[in-house]
C-alpha cells in the first residue's frame, strides 16, 4: 500500500508544476483577502482598490497630504481607503472633525496599532497606548510636567535662557549676517526645554553626542513614510526577512531607545525618591509605588517610551513651526517689519520676551498662528481608531477603523479663510486683536489633544519673538529660499540657509 500511495504522490506532484502551485497559492491568498476584507454594509464610498495592497498605489508618498485632496472632490468628506489590510476613512470639514473627535470622542478614542507601531512601540508610552494604561500615563504625565514648572514662570525663564542661548549661538555663526543652516540650532534650542524638565539637563550646542541624537531623530521623521516603511506595515511578515531602508529605520529607533534608556540607567545611580529632580526620577518613584501591582502599566518599559514620546514631541513639532517661521520671515519682509515694530514698542531691545507681554502683542501672535497654518506640519493629524462600533455622517464604522482627519483642507478651506492659500496674518486679527478661528486645530481637539500644547505656545512665542527682536532674517544673497517640504512624522522645510542681520 505504501509504495502505491508514493506513486499516487509523485504523479501528483508532476501535474502539480511549482508554477501551478504558486499560482494557487496566489488565488487562495486573494480568496482569503477578499472574504476577510469585505466592507461593511453602509460603509464611506472610496476609491477601488486592489486585493491585499489596497490603495497603496493610490497615495503619493512624497506629498500624501495633497494626493488624497483629489478624493475629497470626488467622494465628499467622509470616504475610505485601505492601506494594506488597514481600513481607513479621511474625514474632511469643520463639523465632521468636531463630530469625529468631539462628540464621537468616546468611540473613536484609541491610536491604531499598524505593525511598524507594533514592532517599535508595542503598547507602550503616551502616543500609541490605549485604554486605561493611556489614562494612566496622561495623567501622571500631565501632573509630573506641573510639578516640574509647565505654566510657572520657572519655565518661562528657563525658556528666555535657553533663547539667549540660540542668539549667541547664531551670532558665532562665522561672521554676522552669512548665511547658515538653522535647523539643529533651533532643534537643539527647543530639545533642551523638554530636556530639562525630562532628564534635568540642557545640552550644548557643541555636544558631539546629543548632536548626534537630534540627527538620528532627524532621520526618525524622514524615514518614517518612506515606501518600504508602508510596504513593511502592508506586508510585516515577509519584510522582517528581507534587508532594506526599514531595518535601517527600525535600528534608528532601538537607538534612540539605547539613549534614553542609559539616561534612565545613570539617573538611577544616585536617585534620591524623596527629592526628584525631573520627569526620569518621578517616573522611577511611580514605578516603586505600584511594585507588585500586576495591573499597574508604570514599568520601566513604559518609562523609556513616555520618556522617549516627550523628547520627541517636545523637539520635532516646534522646531518645525520655528523653522518655517523664519523662512516666511526671510519672504516677507513687510511681515517681519511689522512684527520687530511691535516688539520695539512692547518691550524694546533689551527686555527679554515673556509670556506677560504676548496679550499686547496681537500681531506678533497672529504671525505665529499663521505660520502654523501654513506650515501645517502635521497635515492628517495624527491617527485614531474606532474602538466602540458607530456611525459618522450616517455611515457605518466598524471597530478597528482607522481614522484620518484631514487638517491640510481645513487649514486651506476657501470658506474660512479669506486668503487660504496665501500667508495673511490677518485671519488671526479683527480690530487689532487676536482672533480665536474654530477652524485652526494644529493641536487637534477631543480627549486626545496635544498634552504639550501649552508648552508649544510658550516656547513659539519666546523663542520666535527674542529671535526677531536680535535679527532681521533675509535669503541668502543669489540663493533662492523656497517654500519646497520634506514629507516625513512631520512637514518639514527641505534644507536652506538663511542670512541673520543683526539689528541695531
Amino acid at each position: 500500500r505504501l509504495p502505491a500511495m508514493g506513486s499516487l504522490a509523485a504523479a501528483v506532484w508532476r501535474v502539480l508544476h511549482p508554477s501551478s502551485l504558486l499560482l494557487g497559492a496566489v488565488v487562495f491568498l486573494l480568496l482569503a483577502h477578499f472574504f476577510k476584507n469585505r466592507l461593511p454594509k453602509n460603509y464611506p464610498p472610496g476609491p477601488a482598490r486592489l486585493p491585499l495592497l489596497g490603495n497603496f498605489f493610490q497615495l503619493d508618498y512624497k506629498q500624501p497630504h495633497l494626493s488624497v485632496q483629489k478624493y475629497v472632490k470626488k467622494y465628499g468628506n467622509l470616504f475610505s481607503m485601505e492601506f494594506g489590510a488597514w481600513s481607513s476613512v479621511v474625514v474632511t470639514g469643520l463639523p465632521l472633525i468636531k463630530e469625529a473627535l468631539v462628540h464621537q470622542g468616546h468611540n473613536i478614542l484609541d491610536r491604531p496599532m499598524s505593525p511598524v507601531r507594533k514592532r517599535i512601540f508595542k503598547t507602550n508610552g503616551l502616543i500609541m497606548s490605549n485604554g486605561q494604561e493611556w489614562k494612566e500615563q496622561r495623567r501622571f504625565t500631565l501632573t509630573t510636567l506641573r510639578n516640574f514648572g509647565l505654566g510657572r514662570k520657572s519655565l518661562e525663564e528657563r525658556m528666555q535662557e535657553e533663547a539667549y542661548h540660540l542668539n549667541q549661538a547664531i551670532e558665532e555663526e562665522n561672521a554676522p549676517g552669512q548665511p547658515f543652516n538653522p535647523h539643529f540650532k533651533i532643534n537643539n534650542a527647543v530639545s533642551n526645554i523638554i530636556c530639562s524638565i525630562t532628564f534635568g539637563e540642557r545640552f550644548e550646542y557643541q555636544d558631539s553626542q546629543f548632536q548626534e541624537m537630534l540627527r538620528l531623530l532627524d532621520d526618525i521623521i524622514r524615514m518614517e513614510v518612506s515606501v518600504w516603511t508602508q510596504l513593511y506595515s502592508t506586508f510585516p511578515r515577509i519584510m522582517n526577512f528581507l534587508p532594506g531602508f526599514h531595518q535601517t529605520h527600525l535600528g534608528k529607533w532601538e537607538q534612540l531607545k539605547l539613549f534614553i534608556s542609559r539616561v534612565i540607567e545613570n539617573h538611577k545611580r544616585d536617585w534620591n525618591p524623596e527629592e526628584p529632580r525631573d520627569f526620569i526620577d518621578a517616573y522611577l518613584k511611580e514605578i516603586e509605588k505600584h511594585k507588585g501591582d500586576d495591573a499597574s502599566s508604570f514599568n520601566e518599559e513604559n518609562l523609556i517610551f513616555s520618556t522617549q514620546d516627550l523628547f520627541f514631541a517636545g523637539t520635532e513639532t516646534t522646531s518645525t513651526t520655528l523653522r518655517w517661521g523664519l523662512i516666511y520671515m526671510a519672504l516677507k519682509p513687510e511681515i517681519q517689519e511689522k512684527v520687530q515694530a511691535e516688539i520695539d514698542r512692547v518691550i524694546g531691545q533689551s527686555q527679554q520676551p515673556s509670556m506677560d507681554a504676548r496679550a499686547l502683542m496681537p500681531y506678533t501672535n497672529a504671525v505665529i498662528h499663521e505660520v502654523q497654518r501654513m506650515g501645517n506640519i502635521i497635515p492628517l493629524n495624527v491617527p485614531r481608531e474606532v474602538n466602540n462600533a458607530t456611525t459618522l455622517a450616517g455611515y457605518h464604522l466598524p471597530k478597528g477603523t482607522m481614522v484620518i482627519t484631514n487638517l491640510t483642507a481645513l487649514h486651506r478651506d476657501p470658506e474660512e479663510w479669506a486668503t487660504p492659500n496665501t500667508f495673511n496674518p490677518e485671519h488671526f486679527l479683527e480690530n487689532g486683536q487676536l482672533k480665536k478661528r474654530d477652524a485652526f486645530l494644529p493641536f487637534s481637539i477631543g480627549k486626545r489633544v496635544c498634552l504639550g500644547e501649552q508648552l508649544a505656545k510658550a516656547e513659539l512665542f519666546i523663542f520666535f519673538t527674542s529671535l526677531l527682536q536680535k535679527f532681521t532674517f533675509k535669503p541668502p544673497d543669489n540663493e533662492k529660499l523656497s517654500l519646497e517640504f520634506r514629507v516625513g512624522i512631520t512637514i518639514s522645510p527641505v534644507d536652506h540657509r538663511l542670512r541673520a542681520v543683526p539689528r541695531a
